[in-house]
Order: C-alpha cells, then sequence, then structure tokens
C-alpha cells in the first residue's frame, strides 16, 4: 500500500499541487473574509457586553449545524463550486475568531485602560494602541484554530461540484480506490499542520517581549 501511494503521489505531483493550491484558494478566502467581519464585531460587542453572549451564541450555533448539511444548504442560495464552498467555511470559521477577540480585549489589565484614559487617550486610541497590540496573540491564536477548521471542512466541498483536496478523496470513494482516499486525507493533514504551525509563529512574533517573559515565569499570568 505504501508503495503504491508513493508511486501514485510521484506520477501525479502536478494534479497534487493543483488540488492543493485549490484547497489554500478556498480556504484562505474564507479566512479572510472571516477575518474582515469577526474583528470589528468582537471590538464593537465590547461596547455592547449585555449583547454580547447573545451574538457570540447565535454564531456558534452555525458550529453545530453538520458541515455536509451547511455546504448544502448553500446549493439553491450560491450554486455549486467556489463560491457556496466559500460561504460555508465563512460561517464555520466566524466564532472562534470572534470569540477571541472579544475575550482577548475584555481580558487586558484594566488598569492600563484607566491609566490610558488619564494620560487622555480616547476610546479608539486606547482600543487600536493598547487593547489589540496587547490581545493580539490570543486574536491570532483564534484565527489559527479558524483555519486549521477550516482546512479540515474544506475537504468537503468537493461534495458540492468544488475541487481542492477533497476531491480526490471522493474520486477515491467513488471509485473505491484506497490509494486516492489515503492521498487526498495525507496532504490535507499536512497543509492543516502547516498552516498551524505558521499561525503559531506568527502568534510568537506578535506577542510583546514582555508578555512572553511573563508567561514564563508565571504561566498564569495573562495580559
Amino acid at each position: 500500500m505504501f508503495n503504491k501511494i508513493v508511486t501514485y503521489i510521484l506520477n501525479n505531483v502536478d494534479y497534487i499541487l493543483e488540488l492543493t493550491l485549490q484547497h489554500i484558494q478556498v480556504s484562505m478566502t474564507a479566512i479572510g473574509l472571516a477575518i474582515l467581519f469577526a474583528v470589528p464585531l468582537g471590538i464593537l460587542l465590547t461596547r455592547f457586553k449585555k449583547t454580547a453572549n447573545l451574538v457570540i451564541g447565535i454564531v456558534g450555533i452555525l458550529q453545530t449545524i453538520p458541515s455536509l448539511a451547511l455546504l448544502a444548504i448553500m446549493i439553491p442560495l450560491l450554486g455549486i463550486g467556489f463560491k457556496p464552498a466559500v460561504a460555508a467555511l465563512f460561517l464555520y470559521s466566524l466564532l472562534p475568531i470572534l470569540r477571541n477577540v472579544y475575550t482577548g480585549l475584555n481580558e487586558v489589565n484594566h488598569t492600563m485602560i484607566k491609566a490610558a484614559r488619564g494620560m487622555g487617550m480616547t476610546r479608539l486610541q486606547i482600543i487600536f494602541k493598547i487593547q489589540i497590540p496587547i490581545a493580539m496573540p490570543f486574536i491570532i491564536a483564534g484565527i489559527r484554530t479558524a483555519a486549521v477548521i477550516c482546512i479540515g471542512t474544506a475537504t468537503l466541498a468537493a461534495f458540492i461540484g468544488f475541487g481542492g483536496l477533497g476531491a480526490m478523496i471522493y474520486s477515491g470513494i467513488q471509485q473505491i480506490n484506497t490509494v486516492h482516499i489515503v492521498t487526498g486525507a495525507f496532504f490535507s493533514a499536512l497543509l492543516a499542520l502547516v498552516v498551524d504551525q505558521l499561525f503559531n509563529l506568527i502568534e510568537h512574533m506578535v506577542t510583546p517581549k514582555g508578555l512572553r517573559l511573563a508567561s514564563r515565569t508565571d504561566p498564569t499570568n495573562r495580559f
């Protein structure tokens, strides 16, 4: 089996690369849209804390819908292919980002915020110059989680007419071809691991040095 898989990969490098690029395209498009929507919404919810739990709860309901069912729901609305895949993955990516943005901003030390107000900083200045920079590792962690979920779920997009690595798995199921299934699953998992490590590196880079030192000396210390 192993030899068959290696031979298949070597004989179909261009095809696998094409599917991988499609997988990256649909996943990163969905993640990008989720960031553009969830980050401002998370910031806004810090001003309306009474409705925050309701909004986050509604977004959380989307996570309870089975992936394949959500993709199927998109077909009557957007047809088949790229658009419904992006829409479904976008909805699945919202919760981790929104929750981490909201929680991260709220957990910034209130003493620092009071000090900033005392210095005459406006609300927007406090958000963009203090809260977001300090909460950035937490925000990146949410994006990292969403990206891994998105890449894994994107394999199901093959069932609604989109390509990606899921197309290899889907064709393997249709043909009862274990080599196709294992190869598609392997590269999908590998892509998720690469993206996870990439965001882990970004998370480390955006964490202020002072916070990294504080976390080493006191693991319970946060912001």
